[in-house]
């Protein structure tokens, strides 16, 4: 059989103000190109389909548009809820899903066998997928406890958790005449982030060791970390990678997603499938005369200054580079704490001169601030 892996569309995302809709219409299109091209027989979409909580009509109507799409080559399709996705809001649309011959699966339910799907491809090669939608920690404990495995102690990690029920969901892997694959959205020890992902569910307990998948699994189709990689482990394991940089800390990724081949009694072949970018993120650096002299770049634009900073600085360089999302101080150009620099002792002092103090100390000798400031200070002292 042949199975297409992708995850992290983020669909919704706002860069710095700018919305990437557009963006994400041609990343997706390029998507189900490769899957016509491709005709696999099972598509998996490992989490993280929105990039918000609360998706804005649009976003919804383009990844139901695309899943359905999917789903019109042909293939199975399975896809599940990331740490970015509202589980009860992606359950809500199973009836939807459902019928549109997609199976969905937003959060972790109560009867573990919903995580379990099985089927058959066209030319008759069973598969069996273990579906395991984003846990946070406290909800970890919970689908321990409901799933009857052992008694979950609050001294016990989110690895011992996961790993727990994982190893019910793929109870049924022994079966010699099956293709055997797991879908999770986590972060497992030892792999790469790709930038920009929410750190507080890739670090502070929420990596797990890839020990946690079975021996007997084909392949394990990874979300969560949006650059495209292998991690060693007992079976295949893969992170397929966002098909779109979601931040500028993502701009050396290389988009795609990824072609497994494999049988029930073969080892999987992997390989990746580039999807054309979209607009492509860029990082420049420079004084404005440098700025002044470089052609303008394709795509959104992260800018370091080599300036001190002043007032009015921003928009110049915005000026110059009409494309800038976002725009900071090169860090060489800020004193380092203690660096010469005064001082500033508080007793005594008025607010003024604590305040061009602090300047002082960072190398900000704009008089236009510190008049701003006075002015604010007389406001308040009205």
């Amino acid at each position: 059989m042949k199975i297409l892996h992708t995850s992290d569309w983020h669909v919704g995302k706002v860069l710095k103000g700018q919305s990437r809709a557009e963006e994400h219409k041609q990343v997706l299109a390029g998507v189900i190109d490769v899957a016509r091209a491709e005709q696999p027989d099972l598509v998996i979409v490992a989490g993280d389909l929105y990039d918000t909580a609360a998706p804005t009509p649009e976003a919804t109507r383009l990844v139901t548009r695309a899943l359905t799409a999917l789903r019109r080559t042909g293939a199975d399709v399975v896809a599940i809820g990331g740490n970015h996705d509202n589980g009860q809001a992606l359950d809500a649309l199973r009836p939807w899903a459902e019928a549109a011959g997609i199976t969905l699966r937003g959060g972790v339910r109560d009867n573990p066998d919903e995580h379990v799907i099985d089927g058959t491809t066209a030319g008759g090669e069973r598969w069996r997928v273990a579906a395991l939608p984003f846990l946070s920690q406290r909800y970890a404990v919970r689908a321990v406890e409901m799933y009857e495995l052992t008694a979950a102690e609050a001294t016990q990690t989110y690895a011992d958790h996961l790993g727990r029920v994982l190893g019910r969901l793929t109870e049924g892997f022994a079966e010699p005449d099956r293709v055997h694959l797991v879908t999770a959205h986590l972060t497992v020890v030892g792999a790469a982030t790709g930038g920009g992902e929410r750190d507080a569910h890739t670090v502070l307990g929420y990596a797990v060791p890839a020990t946690v998948f079975p021996g007997t699994a084909h392949y394990v189709a990874l979300g969560h970390l949006h650059r495209s990689q292998r991690v060693s482990g007992p079976c295949p394991i893969r992170y397929s990678g966002s098909p779109l940089a979601v931040d500028f800390g993502e701009q050396e990724n290389v988009p795609s997603v990824t072609i497994v081949e494999v049988t029930a009694t073969s080892a999987a072949r992997i390989r990746e499938v580039p999807v054309p970018a979209a607009v492509p993120l860029r990082t420049v650096r420079g004084t404005l005369d440098q700025l002044a002299e470089i052609a303008p770049p394709d795509g959104w634009l992260r800018v370091f200054v080599r300036e001190q900073p002043r007032a009015g600085l921003r928009e110049q360089v915005q000026e110059l580079l009409p494309r800038a999302l976002e725009i900071r101080i090169d860090p060489e150009m800020v004193p380092a704490p203690g660096s010469g620099a005064r001082t500033a002792q508080r007793a005594g002092r008025s607010p003024r001169e604590l305040f061009a103090d602090y300047l002082d100390s960072r190398g900000h000798g704009d008089s236009d601030v510190r008049e701003l400031f006075d002015e604010l200070i007389e406001e308040v002292d009205r």
